[in-house]
């Protein structure tokens, strides 16, 4: 079951899923909506706790966290070690890693020589502030850059604050322009929205235009960017986003 991030998941094998009903905004068999939304206030009011204590830490070590969020296969690894080894020289950065199994991504980014921490969630379907707490007591990081990798999914990341500075939401070319109408509530939490392998534009159907029309529908205030991890076309603006957010905290 997933009542909190709405996933769908019902508690009770064998009955159809009736997704968006009532107050809770998601319906679960056997349970009133004042119980759901009472479950999802106490889990949601932890983990924001959790994410407060988090901020603090960060702020004191003056470190500018992002947390990437995508879904499978948008390309986050491959760009996420594009960047390390663009800025590595540059500032101190170290990545903690959300899956829900194996260590294949953060063995990736630790090849590149930067600290990578993996966090495994099993079923869970999102990385939350007390498990990212957990990974950054174990980084020595100061005055740099700490990426958080959630795991690959475009609904429940989205309302669970990991105590970072910004939400960046990926979305490659692959997957369509309708993304951010079809999954609102994720990219109205971003800040920046990186439309993703550029490179593939000429094979197919995708219309940046409208995708940049429905995120801002969603989200007036998105950054939006357009890069390629392969070509490296669009990375330069993307580099500079990140340096410029880390002198605002340094």
């Amino acid at each position: 079951m997933c009542t909190i991030c709405g996933c769908g998941e019902s508690e009770v094998k064998g009955h159809g899923h009736h997704h968006g009903k009532g107050e809770a905004g998601v319906s679960v068999p056997g349970m009133s909506q004042t119980r759901i939304i009472e479950i999802e206030q106490d889990i949601l009011g932890k983990n924001d706790a959790y994410a407060q204590t988090n901020r603090l830490h960060f702020a004191e070590r003056r470190t500018f966290v992002l947390n990437l969020v995508s879904s499978p296969g948008s390309g986050k690894t491959s760009l996420l070690v594009r960047t390390v080894e663009a800025l590595k020289a540059m500032m101190p950065i170290a990545v903690i890693e959300g899956d829900q199994q194996t260590e294949n991504d953060a063995e990736r980014i630790r090849q590149t020589g930067v600290t990578a921490i993996q966090v495994n969630t099993g079923k869970g379907c999102h990385l939350d502030a007390h498990m990212v707490g957990q990974a950054a007591e174990h980084l020595n990081l100061h005055g740099g850059v700490l990426f958080i990798e959630n795991v690959g999914n475009l609904v429940c990341p989205a309302g669970f604050d990991l105590g970072e500075a910004h939400k960046v939401v990926i979305l490659s070319v692959t997957e369509g322009e309708d993304k951010p109408i079809k999954y609102p509530n994720m990219f109205a939490a971003a800040d920046l929205m990186i439309i993703s392998k550029s490179d593939l534009l000429p094979h197919l159907r995708f219309d940046v235009g409208k995708c940049r029309d429905y995120a801002r529908k969603v989200n007036p205030q998105i950054k939006i960017m357009v890069l390629s991890s392969e070509s490296g076309d669009g990375t330069e603006a993307w580099y500079d986003w990140i340096k410029t957010g880390l002198r605002g905290i340094s």
